[in-house]
């Protein structure tokens, strides 16, 4: 119980700090999506307290895109530590509106270039990703979608919306699948070492060949989530060998 209580305290207090000092520095070039990967990168740096170790599988041969649809499974509150190790310069994630009333971590993910979608209203939704294609086609960034919609607690991955996809058809540009082992209930606090997590980037997924026909996305949907699936249930079985 100490060392969760021990863990817990520090964790709290470093997690806020990032936080706060976080938002200062954010103020001077606010919304610029570089602060993304850096601030990922810090909140990552927590995962020793917690006794875990980080492990990142990057296929030889495999160079990542300029400007992709990143893609990713979405499991619990860890993933800020464990999903964000592997965020690339110059991407930004797309996340609920109502991360924005957490106090102080709300406005850091806002500050730092993060974007928000309104999920509960279609239309605000559509208009969202429409804006998302331009931003594309325009700037040199990347967006990280979690194609889930939500966390999914343990439950396997869950079905995928078709936001991530219809923005990555629409924009011409690659999507590139991160799958994350299972980390839930693998985090015990009072327990000094919790194992390894693997993260494994795949090969980029081109999209020229679809259109944006709702058979077209619902077939890349499919596609990406099977891949998905199989990559996440070897990584499962790997992860036991260490």
């Amino acid at each position: 119980m100490l060392l969760a209580l021990t863990r817990t305290i520090l964790v709290i207090i470093l997690f806020a700090s990032i936080c706060v000092l976080g938002l200062i520095y954010c103020l001077f070039s606010p919304r610029d999506p570089k602060h993304v990967a850096t601030f990922g990168r810090l909140f990552s740096s927590l995962a020793p307290i917690f006794g875990i170790k980080i492990k990142v599988i990057l296929p030889k041969n495999i160079i990542l895109p300029h400007k992709c649809i990143y893609i990713a499974n979405h499991q619990n509150f860890f993933d800020i530590i464990t999903l964000a190790y592997v965020i690339q310069p110059f991407t930004v994630t797309v996340g609920k509106k109502s991360l924005l009333w957490i106090p102080i971590f709300g406005q850091l993910y806002w500050l730092t270039g993060n974007l928000l979608i309104n999920r509960n209203n279609s239309i605000s939704a559509h208009n969202f990703l429409n804006k998302l294609v331009h931003k594309i086609k325009n700037t040199n960034i990347s967006i990280l979608f979690f194609p889930e919609g939500t966390r999914n607690q343990g439950l396997g991955l869950l079905p995928f919306k078709t936001g991530a996809f219809y923005t990555a058809i629409a924009a011409r540009v690659p999507i590139v699948p991160i799958c994350v082992s299972n980390i839930t209930d693998k985090i015990k606090l009072n327990r000094w070492y919790n194992g390894i997590v693997l993260i494994e980037i795949l090969p980029p997924i081109d999209t020229n060949s679809y259109s944006d026909s709702k058979k077209h996305i619902s077939q890349l949907t499919i596609y990406c989530r099977q891949m998905m699936k199989s990559k996440i249930d070897e990584l499962n079985a790997e992860v036991t060998k260490y």
